[in-house]
């Protein structure tokens, strides 16, 4: 199992990274990035924490933790400076907090995210076709959240995104213990998503994809 968005006290998680990891680890998860939100106050100081917990825990665990941010509730404006000093900082998972269907997302994160050069838009709500379509373009992952809340929208995001040829994966958002990805979570997840076990199927390659495109990324930073 892989999941590609969490949370820790360094933003609004309540799980020191060790721990976080350590809890993924015991539930089966090989690969987890730490994505804690961020915006001009703090990306430098959570990446700097982010990574350098991720180099140890590393070393001993088996199971890699990849350094990441969610760029979050942000000026449009703001997403390309942003992505480029979360990829010079060392983040090897950029997500964008998306246009979910229970937070004021500014409209208009979803197009301004992606034109930006990010590799997940979470939980994207109501997502057009037309920025969808951007995402595949661009080889954007759009997200199927286990969030409550923000998983309301997951039929509509991915309607949409078969409509418009866009990759989908799962991944949590987990802030708490009881959020964490397990084999029941995610097996629940799809299968109230959709009937087609190939799309389910699809959907946890999508993740598997991702994790070798970010394993080369790495090899290349170092």
């Amino acid at each position: 199992m892989i999941d590609f968005h969490t949370h820790t006290i360094l933003s609004d998680g309540d799980l020191l990274p060790s721990e976080l990891v350590r809890r993924a680890l015991v539930n089966g998860v090989k690969a987890i990035a730490i994505t804690d939100h961020v915006d001009h106050s703090n990306i430098e100081t959570v990446l700097k924490g982010i990574v350098k917990v991720s180099k140890e825990l590393n070393k001993y665990w088996d199971i890699y933790v990849m350094p990441g941010v969610e760029i979050t509730h942000v000026p449009l404006e703001s997403f390309p400076e942003l992505v480029k000093i979360a990829r010079s900082k060392g983040a090897l998972v950029v997500v964008a907090h998306g246009e979910s269907p229970v937070e004021p997302v500014i409209k208009g994160t979803n197009r301004a995210a992606i034109e930006a050069g990010i590799d997940i838009l979470a939980h994207p709500g109501e997502i057009s076709v037309e920025d969808a379509a951007l995402a595949a373009e661009k080889g954007v992952y759009l997200e199927i959240t286990t969030r409550r809340g923000h998983c309301t929208t997951n039929k509509h995001v991915c309607d949409t995104a078969l409509i418009a040829g866009a990759k989908l994966i799962l991944d949590t958002d987990a802030h708490s213990p009881e959020n964490l990805l397990t084999q029941e979570l995610r097996n629940k997840t799809l299968c109230d998503l959709t009937p087609d076990e190939t799309l389910r199927n699809t959907i946890i390659k999508n993740s598997e994809e991702l994790l070798v495109h970010i394993r080369k990324r790495s090899k290349k930073t170092k």
